[in-house]
């Protein structure tokens, strides 16, 4: 096989020397050049092709958008002319080579931060993209130092010494391990997630809505925003609760009058510096967030700094330990900044006069007892040290919690003292707890110093094997702060004196830093170094919270959101920073660290729930793409770790997470009902898919059970010319029907080749689909194109389905106008249709009439649902109008059950009978016999009948005739466009032999004498027409169907919908035509009837 080369019409080259001359811009391999054969030159063509090849990169500006070849590109690389593959030819058109599959893929670089993922990145603006650089971090800087950054924060310098006092070290273990255990099983989750392919930049956002799907993903995702912006209100909290209470005291605007507004003093204070430090924290961010990333390796110097001067400290206590003594009243710690010398009284001048405390407590400036406080007067004052020592045993002091009310006075247990009651205007002199504790309270208080263990994997673009360093850096950070509380658990315990430890803010060591107090070579090291970590802290948060909030936009999963999605021309998110801003503003006005901190915990619960729930069900599901690196994980860990954030959440304050669980929902809700047009191959998919096919396998073991009958429709649709519904009201009828419960299945045929017609059939099925969503019906739609409509439908109600899940009904509309049609099929596929089912074992329903049925925007507000139950049929009839009432539209008529009585029948006993059912089924409705009277046949029956067989015999007769003129004037008809513009119910089989396209006659006598002969039978069969006989059993058939419908007429003219028993079609199907015949006898002058036939099963049932 020789391939040519044809010239473009814009230029030419030299025919044979295009083979030395390869450049020629005009020859494109592929072309066909007539005249031109590589017949002396096949041995150069790979050289050429491997020179064009080289020449075609060369070029530099082609970039590759996805990693699949469209044609025009396998053209351009013309690999597949290689003759191995000769074979996979057109695959390689559309398909490409492994070569050129893995040759891009190996190019695949992780997308930078800020940049949309990988999914969208295949639009056209990729093309305009600047190529990112490498992503170069290490598991060191990428990983587990910015790890360290985040989790060690505020909590550990403010609070964790306030912890252990109130706590106790063991329940302050406890606590630790609780939190630690939470981060460190979602640590291994996330690592198992992140290692499971390419996780751009997008951090745990990206990992849960990936793989528990858009609803999950929005919804934590969302949390995880509103936690890390919280964070950024906590840390500013934290920075200016050190910088007015622990370094410019004095630069506090409102001051406290009395005793009992410094709180309040204090938390109003802390709401205009937070409002100003937030405000200049966000300036910065929107300036350049550069200068941010810059500095965190400062801000993290001064947490390393920070926590090293503890060690040292803790270290030289054992020794040396440093001054800082506390002044006891009794058994009550007195606050420090009011008083200088710790004693009742002073020798000044060899004179003993009152201190600065007896005034305090006595008000007076002589050493007069009369106004002075009773528990002043009858205890001591002693000094006793803050910071004894690691070697003093204090230790033992500090193992049990001393748990506190608010307003408690802070007390050191077996210290003497006499227990009576002192003057309550002289609390403010005591140390008193701010806040109500317990162990709850801690719990959510202390979480927020764990978080911050998503920092890693929210770096994933930038780092060079993201999927070694996410897993070991994250655990390693984990280790190491876990290592350090604990630590300093033991350290705090063992060094400070249990009433320094809970003073939280340091009133009994002259407003110091409880733990500066510890700290060596000065307190100040902390007071400063946690400072600046705090508002590094801060800074990161505000950076992160937009960056999410802006990825979660561009998802599009939320519309409101939109609009943060957009940011400056880099890329920066403005809109997304202004509402980071506004929301850690409400944090800031709570004021208070210890209120903020449980909310945020709960944000960060949820999102690391959802993480364990993330890897637990990817893991139990088993799915083909399920491959992480990390191996060290397991479900049963996904699943501890989820029971212990949902307890936590729980502990640390269930009215929070009965909130946070309420938002989460709320937005799952809302993206599902935004229809979240999202398809990321998550695991809820996957756990869908498994519950289904449980299900579907629960449901195989045998057939429902009577009390779970009901009717799982397979709606058999009539399309136009133009792939159109035909009869949309069969649709509506399916929708009031099944109201949204169990199966429905739309069916159609397209008649034709499946080749040929595949496009038309995915459009039908559209169009069917845009249809259902109009009426309300939920469903599936199924076309199946067929060479005949009558097997297409054979077919659909065989194979429609899948295991347990089958239709057992099958609605149909009737063939209007069948008979004005010369045309056979349409009646002949309806009947058919009616065998098929029947064969099947199903129940049939075919609205007749089916415009005139009622939409569903339509009420009746009265009438009546009339039921003529002529056999029984497994209780079809009865539980059809119950069903229907069900809907909106049907809910106010009144159902009404007529049956018929012979003569030999006793009539009243019938309907007591007939009650006592319904009664027993509870199903409202009148009861009706209707006695019909043996009667001769009348005159107008035997007309009817004969003028039904005379019809009949007539158009067999037109038929055979018009079969001679097609013979004779040689038509050619073109089966597949008639056939095309048939409706569902013909079939294209003819009766009689088929015509064939052309007839070559050569005429002879014979022949000639034979057409004269055929002519002349069929003017003498038009004759015998007259003087036809009607069968007798069609008479008889007849003669029931006008007695029926006199009765149904004169009982139900009026009502909404009658429904009836549908007689079977005849065995024998020379008959089947009459069979039509009856059927629209039975139902004239009907306005809406539903014929019935059941399947053959009992579908209702008086037990419960």
């Amino acid at each position: 096989m020789w391939k040519t080369v044809r010239m473009s019409q814009d230029g030419a080259c030299p025919g044979d020397s295009m083979l030395q001359n390869v450049n020629c811009p005009h020859v494109k391999l592929g072309q066909e050049f007539p005249g031109v054969a590589f017949r002396g030159h096949l041995r150069s063509l790979p050289k050429l092709m491997e020179i064009t090849n080289s020449s075609h990169a060369s070029h530099g500006n082609h970039k590759e958008n996805s990693p699949f070849l469209n044609s025009s590109e396998a053209g351009k690389g013309g690999d597949y002319y290689d003759r191995n593959l000769a074979l996979f030819e057109e695959e390689l058109d559309i398909r490409p080579k492994v070569s050129s599959l893995l040759g891009k893929l190996v190019n695949y670089t992780n997308l930078t931060q800020g940049v949309k993922e990988h999914e969208e990145a295949e639009s056209t603006d990729g093309s305009k993209k600047k190529v990112s650089k490498s992503p170069s971090m290490g598991t060191l800087m990428g990983v587990y130092l910015p790890c360290m950054q985040n989790i060690f924060g505020v909590i550990l310098f403010l609070r964790l010494t306030w912890m252990v006092g109130m706590a106790g070290v063991l329940q302050s273990f406890l606590i630790v391990l609780l939190c630690c255990c939470c981060t460190m099983l979602t640590t291994i989750s996330m690592s198992a997630i992140a290692t499971n392919g390419v996780v751009p930049a997008g951090g745990s956002y990206f990992m849960i809505s990936r793989s528990l799907g858009p609803e999950f993903g929005g919804a934590v995702g969302l949390c995880f925003y509103l936690g890390t912006t919280f964070a950024g209100a906590m840390y500013i909290l934290g920075a200016i609760e050190i910088l007015l209470t622990y370094i410019v005291p004095q630069a506090a605007i409102f001051h406290s009058s009395g005793a009992h507004d410094a709180s309040s003093a204090m938390l109003n204070n802390m709401r205009v510096y937070g409002t100003v430090f937030l405000i200049l924290m966000a300036v910065v961010v929107f300036v350049g967030v550069k200068y941010v990333n810059k500095f965190a390796s400062l801000f993290l110097a001064c947490v390393v700094i920070s926590i090293l001067s503890i060690y040292a400290g803790a270290i030289k206590s054992i020794f040396d330990p440093p001054e800082f003594p506390i002044c006891m009243l009794g058994n009550r710690t007195l606050s420090r900044d009011q008083f200088d010398v710790c004693a009742k009284t002073i020798v000044k001048d060899n004179i003993t006069v009152p201190s600065k405390l007896w005034q305090l407590f006595c008000h007076s400036t002589n050493l007069t007892t009369e106004n002075c406080d009773e528990y002043f007067l009858m205890n001591n004052v002693s000094e006793i040290a803050g910071i004894p020592g690691a070697a003093s045993g204090i230790l033992k002091d500090n193992l049990w919690s001393n748990y506190l009310e608010k307003g408690e006075i802070l007390e050191k247990a077996h210290h003497p003292s006499v227990d009576v009651a002192g003057q309550k205007n002289n609390l403010h002199l005591y140390v008193l707890s701010d806040i109500a504790t317990s162990f709850m309270v801690l719990v959510g208080i202390f979480f927020p110093s764990v978080t911050g263990i998503m920092a890693g994997s929210n770096r994933s673009g930038d780092l060079k094997d993201a999927q070694k360093s996410i897993p070991v850096g994250t655990i390693l950070a984990i280790v190491t702060t876990s290592l350090v509380y604990f630590s300093c658990v033991l350290l705090f315990g063992a060094c400070i004196e249990g009433v320094v430890l809970r003073d939280k803010y340091g009133e009994a060591v002259n407003k110091n830093l409880v733990v500066g107090t510890l700290s060596w070579p000065s307190p100040w090291v902390i007071v400063i170094g946690s400072f600046f970590s705090t508002c590094g802290a801060g800074l990161q948060s505000l950076t992160g919270a937009p960056r999410l909030l802006q990825a979660i936009a561009k998802d599009n999963i939320i519309p409101f959101l939109w609009v943060f999605g957009h940011g400056k021309a880099n890329g920066e998110p403005t809109w997304a920073l202004l509402l980071t801003a506004l929301i850690a503003e409400l944090g800031i006005l709570i004021a208070s660290l210890d209120m903020v901190a449980p909310i945020l915990s709960m944000f960060f619960l949820m999102c690391y729930l959802f993480v364990n729930l993330a890897c637990a069900v990817q893991t139990l599901l088993r799915t083909p793409n399920w491959r992480p690196r990390f191996k060290y994980y397991h479900w049963a860990l996904s699943f501890l770790g989820m029971s212990i954030c949902l307890a936590l959440m729980f502990i640390s304050s269930w009215y929070y997470a009965l909130v946070a669980m309420l938002i989460a929902g709320m937005i799952y809700k809302y993206i599902e009902y935004q229809g979240a047009e999202k398809e990321w191959g998550d695991g809820i998919r996957g756990l869908s898919l498994s519950a289904a096919r449980y299900a579907l396998l629960r449901l195989e073991e045998g057939p429902p059970h009577t009390k779970n009958w009901r009717p799982q429709l397979l709606v058999l649709l009539k399309l136009d010319e133009d792939l159109h519904v035909k009869y949309p009201r069969l649709l509506t009828f399916a929708s009031q029907l099944k109201a949204g419960k169990g199966l429905t299945i739309i069916g159609s045929v397209i008649q034709g080749n499946f080749l040929e017609t595949y496009g038309e059939a995915q459009a039908a099925e559209q169009t069917i689909k845009n249809m259902m969503d109009i009426e309300k019906v939920k469903g599936f739609c199924q076309v199946v194109v067929a060479n005949k409509v009558r097997e297409g439908i054979a077919h659909l109600i065989q194979s429609c389905g899948l295991g347990g899940m089958k239709h057992n009904t099958v609605v149909l509309g009737w063939p209007y106008g069948w008979r004005q049609s010369e045309d056979p099929r349409s009646w002949k596929t309806f009947i058919g249709t009616v065998r098929c089912t029947t064969a099947a074992h199903l129940a049939l329903l075919v609205p007749k009439n089916v415009s005139f049925y009622p939409s569903n925007h339509e009420r009746y507000n009265e009438g009546n649902i009339d039921v003529w139950w002529i056999v029984h049929d497994g209780g079809m009839l009865m539980l059809l109008p119950f069903l229907l009432k069900q809907h909106k539209v049907w809910r106010k008529c009144k159902m009404r059950i007529f049956t018929v009585a012979q003569m030999d029948d006793n009539s009243i006993q019938m309907k007591k009978d007939l009650a006592t059912f319904l009664y027993q089924l509870r199903i409202e409705a009148e009861v009706e016999v209707v006695e019909m009277h043996n009667s001769d046949i009348s005159a107008y029956t035997y007309e009817r009948t004969l003028m039904m067989e005379q019809r009949s015999q007539m158009l067999r007769q037109m038929r055979l005739t018009k079969t001679e003129r097609e013979r004779e004037a040689q038509l050619v008809k073109d089966r597949h466009s008639i056939a095309r513009l048939e409706s569902l119910y013909s079939d294209e089989e003819d009766e009689g032999d088929p015509v064939p396209e052309n007839i070559q006659m050569t005429w002879t006598k014979e022949k000639c004498d034979a057409e004269k002969r055929n002519r002349g039978s069929a003017v003498g069969s038009f004759r015998d027409l007259i003087s036809i006989k009607p069968n007798q059993s069609n008479v008889r058939r007849m003669h029931t169907a006008v007695k029926l419908n006199e009765v149904i007429v004169n009982r139900s003219h009026d009502a909404r919908l009658v429904l009836l028993n549908m007689p079977g079609p005849p065995k024998n199907t020379d008959g089947d035509e009459n069979y039509m015949e009856f059927l629209e006898v039975l139902t004239e002058g009907l306005e809406r009837v539903l014929l019935v036939r059941g399947g053959g099963r009992e579908v209702i049932t008086i037990y419960s």
